[in-house]
């Protein structure tokens, strides 16, 4: 039993993340404006985690998300109230997810953006010490395109964040980091889901 609390008291950190993470998650599928509220709480604490292991692309990439939880949670609420007014001339929107279309130069500079920042940023986590500089780059880079995918409602997030998702379940494998790989590993398995989630109940606003 004092192993157990002593146990805890040294990953609460993480075990919160897990939960809080879950929780996000679930809205997140659902298209919840409450998730970009939890993302405020969950992506703070997983900074925390992240800073202590040393891997500060990851801890960068949580502030980046509290940052973004803000402009997507006004962006959100300004969608879905354009989505319920178009529901009162057709009531087979009702309870439909707000989406908009992705097009070639999004995906085009998506892409740039890419292969430009994640050498860069690469080579700064090895000045910092970063102790898994290249999948803490990859991930980092890859999550600020789908973050922004996210707040402006393009289903194909949901694909860049499969790829990311296992890179960072692997990263947090590698660092010992088992709570965070469980979230991340759950992540995979539902970003799948939230795809076809996405595709099935979207409307196109």
């Amino acid at each position: 039993m004092e192993q157990t609390l002593q146990y805890l008291q040294q990953n609460w950190l993480e075990i919160f993340s897990l939960v809080t993470g879950l929780i996000f998650l679930i809205l997140e599928i659902r298209q919840k404006n409450a998730m970009w509220v939890v993302c405020i709480f969950s992506s703070s604490v997983a900074a925390i985690v992240f800073l202590n292991e040393k891997l500060y692309a990851s801890m960068a990439l949580n502030v980046y998300y509290v940052i973004t939880a803000i402009w997507g949670l006004f962006t959100w609420i300004r969608d879905s109230r354009k989505l319920r007014t178009e529901s009162v001339a057709e009531a087979s929107n009702k309870d439909k997810i707000h989406l908009s279309k992705l097009t070639c130069k999004i995906v085009l500079i998506s892409i740039v953006c890419f292969i430009i920042l994640t050498p860069v940023i690469y080579k700064i986590l090895i000045y910092l010490g970063d102790s898994s500089s290249i999948l803490d780059a990859i991930v980092l880079v890859m999550s600020i395109i789908a973050t922004v995918w996210l707040v402006k409602s393009y289903p194909q997030q949901w694909l860049v964040w499969i790829v990311a998702d296992i890179l960072s379940t692997t990263l947090c494998l590698t660092q010992g980091m088992y709570w965070m790989a469980a979230l991340y590993a759950f992540y995979t398995l539902s970003a799948v889901y939230g795809y076809i989630h996405w595709k099935r109940r979207g409307v196109y606003v």
